[in-house]
C-alpha cells in the first residue's frame, strides 16, 4: 500500500516559521549594524570587512553556551536575558587576549520552533552584541522533533575577535603586580546544574520564590568595553574570565612558569545569590570551584596603574585588589583564608 502526502510540515519542521524568523532577525540587526558592513543575516554565509588600521592583526576565537541556566529560563518562561548570557560568555573570552571581539554568531537548536520564544532569545543576543560592541552576522535555527523534548532547547555561540600583535596579552605579567577584581553581576552562566540541584532536593518552588526568579536569570555582565579601555590605555599587563572552575583554575590558565598569584579570600565582597547558596550546605572549596563567587573578571596590572584604571568603572563594576603576583616555582595560584559569606 503506497503513503501518501509525506510532508517536512508532517515530520515536525515548519520552514514557513523558520523563514518568518530569519525575517526578524533581518530586521532587528538592521537597527543596530554599522554602515559600510555586508548584509549577512539570511545568506549562506556572513562577510566582514576586516579592520584597516591594525599592523600586524591577528584573530582570536571563542565559543561557548550557557549550560543549564536554559532551565530555569524554560522553568520561569523569560528568555530576554540569556542571549546576553551567550554574548558574554564568548566575548568575555576574547578580551582576555587583548582582542575586540568584531563579529558574532548564535546557533539555536529547539524541538519545536516558538516564535515569540525565540524573539526574545534574539532580542537578548543583539542587546549582548550591542554591549560588546560587536556585530550578530549570523547563524542557524535548526529544529529538531524527536531530538529535544517537548519545549526543550539548546543555544551556543561563536565569537570572532581581533588584535594587533604588540597588544597580545601574554606573558607581561611582573613580580609585585596586582590582582584585582571586577564584580560580577551574580552567577553569570556557571554552576548551574548545581543550582537546581539544590532547589531540587529543597523542594522550592522556584516561580514562587522572588529572590531566586531574579537573581537566577540576571545577565553575565559583559566586561568588554572597560577591559579594551585599559589595553588601549596601556594599563593591563594580563586578565582572566571568571567561568567555571572559579578563581583558581581561570587565574592558573594566564599566569607564567616561576610565578605565583597569591589571593587572599576575605577580600572578595561576595554577593547574596553566594550567600544563599552558601547557607543551602555548600561547602567553601566547592564554593570556590563551582561559582565567581562575586568575581566575575580579574585584572593583573602594575601598581601604579590601579588608581588611574578604577576611573573607567561604574562605582557597582569598580575593580579593588584580592592579591598580588610573586616569584614562587610551586603553585601558580594560592588561595588563602576564607571568604567572607
Amino acid at each position: 500500500m503506497r503513503s501518501k502526502n509525506f510532508t517536512y510540515e508532517k515530520s515536525g519542521v515548519s520552514i514557513k516559521k523558520a523563514d518568518k524568523f530569519i525575517k526578524f532577525i533581518s530586521s532587528s540587526t538592521k537597527k543596530s549594524k554599522k554602515s559600510g558592513h555586508f548584509e549577512n543575516i539570511g545568506g549562506f554565509g556572513a562577510i566582514t570587512k576586516l579592520p584597516s588600521n591594525l599592523k600586524k592583526p591577528y584573530l582570536v576565537t571563542s565559543t561557548d553556551g550557557v549550560g543549564t541556566k536554559i532551565e530555569i529560563a524554560n522553568l520561569l518562561g523569560k528568555f530576554d536575558t540569556i542571549g546576553v548570557d551567550l554574548v558574554a560568555m564568548c566575548v568575555n573570552d576574547i578580551i582576555v587576549q587583548g582582542a575586540k571581539p568584531l563579529l558574532f554568531l548564535d546557533y539555536i537548536s529547539v524541538e519545536k520552533i516558538d516564535t515569540k520564544k525565540l524573539k526574545n532569545i534574539i532580542k537578548g543576543i543583539i542587546k549582548g552584541c550591542k554591549l560588546a560592541d560587536c556585530e550578530l552576522v549570523g547563524g542557524e535555527t535548526a529544529e529538531m522533533p524527536g531530538t529535544y523534548s517537548k519545549g526543550k532547547f539548546d543555544i551556543a555561540g561563536f565569537s570572532l575577535g581581533i588584535v594587533d600583535k604588540d597588544k597580545i596579552l601574554l606573558n607581561k605579567i611582573k613580580e609585585k603586580d596586582l590582582v584585582l577584581a571586577i564584580p560580577s553581576s551574580g552567577l553569570h552562566s556557571n554552576g548551574y546544574s548545581l543550582v537546581r540541584h539544590i532547589i531540587k532536593k529543597k523542594k522550592i518552588n522556584l516561580k514562587k520564590n522572588s529572590f531566586l526568579k531574579k537573581e537566577l536569570l540576571v545577565p553575565t555582565k559583559i566586561y568588554v568595553m572597560h577591559v579594551l579601555e585599559l589595553i588601549k590605555k596601556k594599563y593591563l599587563n594580563a586578565c582572566a574570565n571568571i567561568t567555571g572552575g572559579g578563581l583558581k583554575d581561570n587565574i592558573k590558565r594566564i599566569i607564567p612558569d616561576n610565578y605565583c598569584a597569591e589571593i587572599k579570600l576575605e577580600k572578595i565582597k561576595s554577593l547574596k545569590i553566594f550567600r544563599w547558596l552558601k547557607s543551602q550546605g555548600v561547602s567553601d572549596q566547592e564554593m570556590l570551584k563551582t561559582f565567581n563567587c562575586g568575581v566575575g573578571f580579574c585584572l593583573i596590572v602594575n601598581r601604579s596603574n590601579y588608581k588611574k584604571l578604577i576611573k573607567f568603572f561604574p562605582k557597582k563594576y569598580r575593580p579593588y585588589i584580592i592579591g598580588k603576583i610573586v616569584k614562587k616555582n610551586s603553585e601558580k595560584v594560592k588561595l588563602s583564608g576564607k571568604v567572607i559569606w
